[in-house]
């Protein structure tokens, strides 16, 4: 009988965290699933393979590292750290809310997962630890945004962006933390995820397709490096933990585009919605690229079609009610 293959994910009821999940469990893997108190991991129960004990939910708060490390306990196969606060209305208070859970958080489930043995740590940042940086375009002139970008720090305090700065200081820390005790780490940065909701709650990253379908003139300024399928992005997260060679950052897109070449293909797909259109860049500057996830690809990753992506997160947020009363063209 093949020795068990255990691994931790934290924040696995979440979007991305879900679909890692049933990734892993139907490649073989039992998985240990941490989740937020006051939130909901029923649905996982339902997945192929997560009978028979292979699966195992745990309630524990990133702040909380003794419960931390109880999840993460026998996981050395590998430790998936998806877990990160992310609210839809500004915070009304940043350090409680995002930058303290995002940067401790991280913090803990790296003692943890040296504590444990685990092979290698699979951290899930965003592109919003790459992006905003305004001046990437005039100190790399005609170079697109890839692995070495950072996001600009005093940029998004000086504006209260402070999602962008819990994922920089997050994932900061982390290389910090490998390099100090020789942890392996690897970091993924998707961009908007799009794709079917297996939880019951509405993400931030399916909002922006939600809020375009409604009529919205949010150009997601410096925040938009394109999008992905979410089941491309649990697919690199395990190709990232099997690949022994793989190192450093990951940039995970279909593709780098002005997000006004986005919503045409939106408005293509779903004309029944009243989606407001520009005529101007939405990102002044952005240096488009086809093979932004270069480094994935040459891995083995192979991209799903954005238009898949949007027609299934359109479909599916429509079925779980959250597109609510059609803004019909008028």
């Amino acid at each position: 009988m093949a020795a068990e293959k255990r691994v931790c994910v934290t924040g696995g009821n979440g979007f991305i965290g879900s679909w890692l999940v049933k990734t892993l469990l139907a490649k073989g893997y039992a998985v240990n699933v941490t989740f937020q108190p006051d939130t909901d991991p029923s649905h996982l129960l339902a997945l192929p393979g997560a009978g028979k004990g292979r699966l195992r939910l745990k309630e524990a708060n990133l702040l909380d590292a003794p419960a931390i490390a109880s999840a993460v306990e026998g996981c050395r196969a590998g430790v998936f750290h998806v877990a990160s606060p992310c609210t839809l209305e500004d915070p009304r208070d940043p350090d409680r809310e995002l930058l303290l859970p995002a940067l401790q958080g991280t913090i803990n489930v790296l003692e943890a997962a040296r504590a444990a043995g685990s092979q290698r740590v699979v951290l899930t940042s965003s592109i919003s630890a790459m992006v905003p940086n305004p001046r990437w375009d005039a100190d790399h002139p005609g170079r697109s945004v890839d692995e070495e970008c950072w996001t600009d720090l005093d940029y998004c305090k000086a504006r209260q962006k402070w999602y962008p700065v819990s994922k920089t200081i997050a994932e900061k820390a982390a290389w910090e933390y490998a390099e100090k005790y020789g942890l392996d780490i690897v970091a993924i940065n998707p961009s908007t995820c799009l794709g079917p909701l297996m939880q019951a709650s509405l993400n931030a990253s399916s909002a922006v397709l939600r809020q375009l379908l409604r009529g919205s003139k949010d150009t997601q300024e410096y925040h938009w490096l394109g999008c992905v399928h979410v089941r491309d992005v649990a697919a690199a997260q395990v190709l990232l933990l099997e690949t022994p060679h793989a190192s450093g950052r990951y940039l995970c897109t279909n593709g780098i585009y002005q997000f006004k070449d986005f919503v045409e293909t939106v408005a293509r797909l779903c004309p029944e919605y009243n989606i407001h259109r520009f005529t101007e860049e939405t990102q002044p500057g952005l240096v488009s690229c086809q093979n932004a996830a270069k480094r994935l690809v040459e891995l083995g990753l192979v991209l799903t079609p954005i238009e898949e992506a949007i027609k299934e997160s359109e479909a599916s947020m429509k079925a779980k009610g959250f597109l609510g009363q059609l803004n019909l063209p008028s």
